[in-house]
Parts: C-alpha cells; sequence; structure tokens
C-alpha cells in the first residue's frame, strides 16, 4: 500500500489527499478535527462580519466627503481622461517591455558568469548580483537621474526607468536562470561530454533550454513584478499612468481620490491579464511534463 493509501487515519494527513486534477500531494499537515474545524468556521464568520463593517464605514466615509457623487466618476470615466490615462499605461509597458528584454539577456549572461569555472568571471558575476539585488530599487532610478545630468548628460526620463528595473531584474533573474540550471541533473553535462561536446557547447546546446523552458513561469512572474515596479518612473517625472493621475489634480483637484482608484483598477486588470498567462502558462508546462514519455 502506498503512503497515499494509507493516508486515512482519524487524523488524516493532509499529504494523502491529492489535489484534484493534479495527482500531486499538497503540502504536508494535519487535517483540522470537528473541534478546529468549528473554531475555524467561527473565525471565518468573525472576519467576514469585520470585513463587511469596515467596507460599509469605508462607504459611509466616502459618502459624506463627497467621493461617490456621480458627477466625479462620469469626469473620470470620460473618454478625455481615459485617454489620458491609457497612454500613461502605455508608457508602463514601453519602459516594462525595454527593460524586460535588457534584464533577461543581461541575466543570463550573470547566470552563465556565476557559474563559470573562471574565478575572475565568477567574482564579478557574483559582485553584481548580490550588489544590485540588495539595492533599493528606488535608488537605481533616482541615482542615475541625479547624477547623469551634472556629469554626463541627461536622458528622457524613459531612461532612468529603464537603467533602474534592468540593473535590478538583471540580478534577480540571473539567480532563477542559476536555480534552472542547477535542478537539472549533472548527467545532463555527462551526456554531452560522452558525445564530444565541450562544456560551452553542452551548456548551450544542453542544458540552457532545458533550464530557462523549466523557468519560463518563474522568468515571466518576476515580469509581471517589474511591469508593476514600473510605476516608480513618477519619481522621476516619467509620465506612466500613476504620474498622470496625480496630475490630473492639477487641473481638477476635486478627482484626485477617484483618479487614484481608476488608476489602481486599470493596475489590477493588467496584472490579473498577466498572472493568468502566467498560469496558463505553467499548466501547459505540467501537462507536457506529465505527457512527456519516460526514458
Amino acid at each position: 500500500m502506498t503512503t497515499i493509501e494509507a493516508a486515512t487515519t482519524p487524523a488524516q494527513l493532509v499529504y494523502g489527499q491529492r489535489r484534484r486534477g493534479t495527482g500531486q500531494a499538497t503540502v504536508l499537515y494535519d487535517a483540522l478535527g470537528p473541534r478546529g474545524r468549528r473554531r475555524a468556521t467561527i473565525f471565518a464568520i468573525l472576519f467576514s462580519v469585520l470585513l463587511v463593517a469596515f467596507i460599509a464605514y469605508t462607504v459611509y466615509r466616502l459618502g459624506q466627503f463627497g467621493h461617490l457623487e456621480a458627477a466625479r466618476w462620469s469626469y473620470v470615466f470620460s473618454p478625455e481622461i481615459l485617454r489620458y490615462l491609457g497612454e500613461g499605461l502605455l508608457n508602463n509597458v514601453k519602459a516594462s517591455v525595454v527593460a524586460g528584454v535588457l534584464a533577461l539577456v543581461l541575466g543570463l549572461f550573470l547566470a552563465l558568469g556565476r557559474l563559470s569555472t573562471a574565478a575572475p568571471v565568477r567574482v564579478v558575476s557574483v559582485g553584481w548580483i548580490e550588489f544590485f539585488r540588495g539595492f533599493p530599487l528606488i535608488m537605481l532610478i533616482l541615482i542615475p537621474y541625479l547624477l547623469f545630468p551634472v556629469y554626463l548628460k541627461a536622458l528622457p526620463p524613459l531612461w532612468y526607468v529603464v537603467i533602474g528595473l534592468t540593473l535590478y531584474n538583471s540580478a534577480v533573474m540571473a539567480e532563477i536562470y542559476r536555480a534552472g540550471i542547477l535542478s537539472l541533473d549533472r548527467g545532463q553535462f555527462e551526456a554531452a561530454s560522452s558525445i564530444g561536446l565541450r562544456r560551452g557547447q553542452a551548456m548551450r546546446l544542453v542544458v540552457l533550454p532545458q533550464a530557462i523552458r523549466r523557468m519560463v513561469p518563474l522568468l515571466l512572474t518576476q515580469l509581471v513584478i517589474l511591469f508593476k515596479d514600473s510605476t516608480l518612473g513618477v519619481a522621476v517625472t516619467y509620465p506612466e499612468m500613476l504620474r498622470r493621475g496625480e496630475t490630473m489634480g492639477s487641473f481638477e483637484p476635486r478627482v484626485v481620490f477617484e483618479a487614484m482608484i481608476v488608476t489602481a483598477l486599470l493596475f489590477l486588470g493588467v496584472g490579473l491579464l498577466l498572472s493568468r498567462t502566467v498560469a496558463f502558462v505553467e499548466y501547459r508546462q505540467r501537462r507536457k511534463s506529465r505527457a512527456a514519455p519516460l526514458r
């Protein structure tokens, strides 16, 4: 009898309960007994009541300050304002795409450098990764913004955002690549060397394609985070959507709050769309891995 079949004691382990449709066991912990389920139900009801009360009180206070007036929301949802905010969203996408491509490429080289047998290359790669991964992202955007006009040449605000996002995310993605490479069995290198491939050829032709395929969901997740971080361009006057939501107060101060709500909803919608894309890619990869024949 297998472990999963044997997990049928009164304190049944959830380890023995497979997730529906996946065939994979969940995290190991004891299932709740009757008393525990009653307590969980009571806490869930109390939390729901408090949440509903908080939402009702918030709506009441917003109404007191006039934030529920139809005139304000009709103004924010007018075609001109939505177009104004949509252009800011496109600027977020532009910065995210440029920085994402640069970070993916640079991160791959940094991961290969960290795994290199050459000590100088490895030291430089490790230093880059550890330094920029631990550096606050907002400072990576502000420092070029403050120093370039003084010591080099002033750049459009887009490039300050791209520089900061690229430096930070290249370090994070390098670790994702490295984790994917190290997750493969060492027999991949041995099999490649047995047919006459050098280490570099084995890495390029055998190991990297498998590692990148395995790390695609994590890389996409990091790109979603990068898109959300592009809102930090507000610190360098980059006209992204959050910046445009703020500047609406300069010509209609009464709708700043409403503009921020609409901006947040737009970001939420794009974030949910990207998250569902990541989940779909992960699901397809899981199906392919289960359908792959054993060798």
